[in-house]
């Protein structure tokens, strides 16, 4: 992903996974475990949920061959340990397509991985985005990418090299001692049959058409520095980006930036901490923290911190879902429920999905009527 969840696995590994699941105000329920990194997840035409695992790396080192992740983050290893999982609705699992790229850090880091970070549906056809690939992350063979699933047959295909891509348009705004040759691709969504990518290291937003044209939105470096993009949504004809920030962010310096279809910035609102996923129900914005605040990671007092808020229409946050522990992703179902990943990071095997039932959100949104 980059740097700061990479610093977050070293406080996440001293907290126990049996204390870390769910604090007290949890008001969530795990439907799925035994996950590597869950990281986005999407609801199918089938009506089944499709999640991005991460996998664990592997041994594979391309030291000497390209050039590498800066240390003490970096030089990554390598292997093929990604997948696409599915779950039905009875909670049973299965593996969509296996064998997928993933790289992991160097010790004492190396529980954090990056593999498939998140996938969308065109017309009913599966697309991955591949973080862990590329010759940076130890995959010189699999470059990250955009690829297309088949789902019947477990098989994919390469869509668009996104690591050419970012080699070849650089951000205006690279931090020499945090920087990701491939980049470390973090969230993707489909609008109108083209998909839009961002890279939280270099600061881009990427446009890929189905047929593997890749061109560049916006350079969100250039206006706003290495603020780390993260997550994206679209909403009433604007795409709506979140920020992670650095350890050096008060909590609640975290925004959300409005951009238009051309690329440029419409506005901005802050007020978060951390921002992983976004997400609207009923033109209600809801927003995934990670942890709160940021700066825990180092310590390790991440159990429990992670968060969904809720941005009033007044501008106010308001807390959701609490309890959560090092979330990843989010997504609403057709159900109306919220489906989140979590433990998706730091936890090779442990990651969960959980499930927020629909009626807190009706209940939510009632009262802000009031």
């Amino acid at each position: 992903m980059n740097r700061i969840l990479a610093m977050a696995c070293v406080g996440a590994l001293s907290v126990a996974i049996s204390g870390g699941a769910a604090a007290e105000t949890s008001n969530f329920t795990v439907i799925a475990g035994g996950l590597d990194g869950p990281r986005g997840l999407r609801f199918g035409p089938d009506g089944n949920l499709y999640v991005a695992e991460a996998g664990v790396g592997g041994p594979n080192t391309t030291v000497g061959i390209c050039t590498q992740v800066p240390a003490p983050f970096g030089p990554y290893s390598g292997g093929p340990t990604a997948r696409i999982s599915m779950i039905r609705p009875d909670g049973t699992r299965s593996i969509v397509v296996d064998h997928l790229p993933s790289t992991n850090n160097p010790p004492p880091n190396e529980t954090t991985s990056d593999g498939v970070a998140d996938i969308a549906f065109i017309e009913g056809r599966l697309y991955a985005l591949i973080a862990g690939g590329g010759c940076s992350h130890g995959n010189p063979d699999t470059p990250a990418s955009v690829i297309k699933v088949d789902r019947d047959a477990g098989t994919w295909t390469q869509v668009a090299d996104l690591s050419e891509f970012v080699m070849t348009h650089p951000a205006a705004n690279i931090q020499p001692a945090d920087f990701e040759p491939d980049e470390t691709f973090y969230s993707m969504i489909a609008v109108r049959k083209k998909l839009y990518v961002v890279g939280p290291n270099h600061g881009q937003v990427i446009e890929v058409d189905r047929d593997g044209a890749v061109r560049q939105l916006i350079d969100i470096s250039a206006s706003q520095g290495h603020i780390v993009p993260t997550a994206i949504t679209f909403h009433h004809g604007k795409f709506e980006v979140g920020n992670l920030g650095n350890f050096t962010s008060a909590a609640g310096t975290s925004k959300v930036l409005g951009i238009s279809r051309q690329g440029k910035i419409l506005d901005s609102t802050a007020g978060f901490t951390a921002i992983v996923g976004l997400s609207y129900h009923h033109d209600q914005l809801y927003v995934l923290q990670l942890t709160t605040p940021l700066g825990a990671l180092l310590t390790g007092q991440i159990a429990g911190n992670g968060k969904v808020v809720r941005l009033g229409r007044s501008g106010s946050v308001e807390d959701v879902v609490t309890g959560l522990t090092l979330p990843t992703a989010m997504t609403f179902g057709p159900d109306g429920a919220l489906y989140i990943s979590n433990f998706g990071t730091g936890f090779p095997g442990n990651g969960e999905i959980v499930q927020v039932a629909a009626d807190t959100f009706e209940r939510v949104e009632r009262d802000a009527e009031r």
